[in-house]
């Protein structure tokens, strides 16, 4: 599937300060990737990628999970998919030149995460604020 390339803006924040953080800081470590560098720091920041993915993906699939979203399976998949590309990519790398990675690593968040966030993201995000609102207000009755 074709993506068009895209930049890190308000209109990608879903309004959950945690998820907007982490993924700022997913557009933020792509953009690192543009300019000059080494093949060695290169890695380096796609296994930090790889890292980081990891841990983000775990948390958004937690707090789906503790909301009880409905469309949490085929949401977990979609994160399967992206980290069976960036693992492929982190394999590949040895023997892409600097550019090519920086255009892999730009199509996967510059594009697939961007469009990820906009359509599948966005579905999850009423019922999990719906999750959170009626915890609080449960702990505040107590």
């Amino acid at each position: 599937m074709e993506f068009q390339l895209a930049e890190w803006s308000a209109k990608i924040e879903v309004g959950l300060p945690a998820i907007d953080r982490q993924h700022k800081q997913l557009f933020d470590l792509a953009a690192s990737f543009r300019g000059n560098g080494d093949q060695i720091r290169v890695l380096k920041s796609l296994a930090t990628l790889t890292d980081y993915v990891k841990v983000h993906f775990r948390e958004e699939e937690e707090m789906m999970l503790a909301s009880h979203y409905s469309g949490q399976e085929a949401h977990r998949r979609l994160h399967v998919e992206f980290r069976e590309m960036l693992f492929k990519l982190l394999e590949d790398a040895r023997n892409m030149s600097l550019d090519e990675i920086a255009e892999q690593v730009s199509y996967l968040i510059n594009g697939w995460f961007y469009h990820h966030i906009l359509v599948v993201d966005f579905a999850y995000i009423p019922e999990v604020k719906a999750s959170l609102e009626l915890d609080h207000a449960q702990r505040s009755a107590k």
